[in-house]
């Protein structure tokens, strides 16, 4: 075996590449299929792409709303100088809702109990009567929701807040022909005229994420609320979108090994002929689910290669097949494909997981560009 041989220079470490070109498209596409306002769900750091760029990128190509989960996304928004309508639909009761009000964000009730907070907080408060249309995870059950509606019209009469909108959400969307849509559907019908019938004008409703975007005109009603087809991720797998990121890292090491070496922790992998074995270096710890464990591939010396061994929590080993690849070149871990790279997709596969899962997993060691 041979000392591996190392860079003379210093070199960039991994690194996550933001195509604005790719969110642009996205959104437009989005923009030109939904009748009303394009609300760009910027949560989990938009994707793991960056909450202030995919959110910026959106407003310039036809968004008009942002969305979050919690109030302290909401407010990193404001404090990055955005001032355009921002809504955060999950929160526990004792949230910071009076910052949420102070700073205009409008705010998700799925309870009684929110629905109490939220009027504490003072008076402007704008909220979105949230309704479970058939997850049984957020939002206010059938069986609570008309309580909930004339609860509303009290505190609106009050002058304590306005109802601005209605919102649920698809759990099936993904697969357009599920009867569980259609189900949500009328469920979100009748939750929308229990609001009215209670006293309640809400202008904005909103039921179609991503894949009831693209699939369910059923569904579409005043806005919708797009994340995951911003950045590229089409969940009913329908229609073509742009992916948005690059993760690439450098060889920080290469040596040649004779048959029979083996690789990593636990030696899952022994060397089947006299190779030469590159060290990239990000793991589990960036992102790169350990599940992937000789399954996975990356783009490295114009084309693909195995990763071999277990991905460890900050490297990663693949066999370059004999080739010679000198320290500092870098590796394209995943990419729109165009190249010839893996892309987010395949990895997700590779983990029988979904591409969510690997954008929004990739670390905060790895430098954003």
């Amino acid at each position: 075996m041979s000392a591996p041989t190392l860079a003379s220079r210093p070199v960039a470490g991994p690194r996550l590449d933001v195509d604005h070109a790719a969110l642009a498209a996205n959104t437009r596409l989005f923009a030109e299929r939904t009748p009303g306002a394009l609300m760009a769900v910027v949560k989990a750091d938009g994707f793991g792409h960056g909450a202030a760029t995919v959110a910026r990128a959106a407003l310039a190509h036809g968004a008009s709303w942002l969305g979050v989960t919690s109030i302290d996304e909401a407010l990193a928004l404001r404090a990055e100088g955005i001032r355009v309508p921002v809504l955060s639909w999950l929160n526990p009761v004792d949230a910071d809702f009076v910052s949420a009000v102070g700073s205009g964000v409008d705010l998700a009730v799925p309870s009684l109990a929110h629905l109490e907070a939220v009027t504490r907080a003072g008076i402007g408060a704008r909220v979105h009567l949230h309704l479970d249309t058939g997850m049984a995870r957020d939002g206010a059950s059938p069986q609570e929701w008309p309580a909930l509606c004339r609860a509303a019209r009290r505190a609106e009469r009050s002058g304590v807040l306005r109802v601005v909108g209605v919102m649920g959400h698809l759990g099936c969307a993904d697969v357009p022909d599920d009867p569980a849509n259609a189900a949500g559907r009328l469920v979100f019908e009748w939750g929308v005229a229990t609001a009215r019938a209670a006293g309640l004008r809400p202008q904005l409703r909103h039921l179609a994420a991503t894949s009831a975007t693209l699939t369910d005109a059923a569904s579409l009603h005043t806005m919708s609320r797009v994340g995951a087809g911003l950045v590229g991720i089409d969940p009913s797998g329908t229609t073509a979108l742009a992916p948005a990121l690059t993760l690439s890292a450098p060889v920080v090491a290469c040596r040649r090994v004779p048959r029979g070496t083996e690789v990593g922790y636990g030696h899952t992998w022994r060397a089947p002929h006299d190779t030469t074995l590159a060290l990239l270096p990000l793991g589990y710890a960036d992102g790169l689910p350990r599940v992937t464990s000789g399954r996975a591939e990356v783009w490295l010396a114009g084309r693909r290669r195995r990763v071999v061994g277990r991905i460890s929590m900050d490297q990663v080993v693949v066999d370059l097949d004999g080739d010679a690849v000198a320290p500092g070149e870098r590796a394209v871990v995943f990419g729109p494909g165009r190249g010839g790279e893996p892309t987010v997709a395949e990895w997700a596969g590779w983990a029988d997981t979904i591409e969510h899962e690997i954008v929004t997993g990739i670390g905060a060691r790895v430098r954003r560009s």
